[in-house]
């Protein structure tokens, strides 16, 4: 591979944070082929930085710099790191990867809303995983401060759903 190559490759990786920043995502992954033995895996998460993993032939060291070239993009999540919600004491993370269901069925009123009291236990919201629904049931009593997820949203696993004080 060429140093254009490699050029391009750290542009894309730049673009895909970018794009993870607009457009308020947690993670995204991308698998570009340029030969059977000559790939780009890229995976790039908030709060984690940017992973790079990638495969060449033998002969392409000029591939080496490239995790150098990543963690250029790590300081600014690293540095708000104590804003990340996932954090806060009160945060409750998502179980599994899914879709989110702020309400048992379309039209039906929401589980919680800000400022409501919740018992150890009450539902908070839905996480459809593989067509079965699953309700996340409150750790704790406390107030809903904050629902950092939207409706028919997608989470991953460990992603912060809602803040309890």
């Amino acid at each position: 591979m060429t140093k254009k190559d490699h050029d391009s490759d750290v542009a894309f990786i730049q673009a895909l944070a970018e794009l993870l920043r607009e457009n308020d995502l947690t993670e995204l992954e991308v698998k570009r082929e340029y030969g059977e033995a000559d790939r780009l895996n890229v995976r790039v998460s908030r709060g984690g930085g940017v992973v790079t993993q990638m495969v060449a032939p033998s002969y392409a060291p000029s591939y080496a710099p490239a995790p150098a070239h990543a963690p250029s993009a790590a300081p600014a999540p690293a540095a708000s790191a104590s804003d990340d919600p996932a954090d806060h004491p009160g945060a409750v993370t998502s179980p599994m990867v899914g879709t989110v269901y702020m309400q048992s069925e379309p039209g039906a009123p929401a589980f919680i809303k800000i400022g409501d009291k919740v018992a150890e236990g009450d539902t908070l919201l839905i996480v459809e995983a593989m067509k079965t629904m699953n309700q996340i049931p409150s750790p704790r009593a406390g107030t809903v401060k904050r629902i950092l997820v939207e409706d028919g949203s997608p989470v991953e696993y460990g992603a912060p759903l809602v803040i309890l004080e």
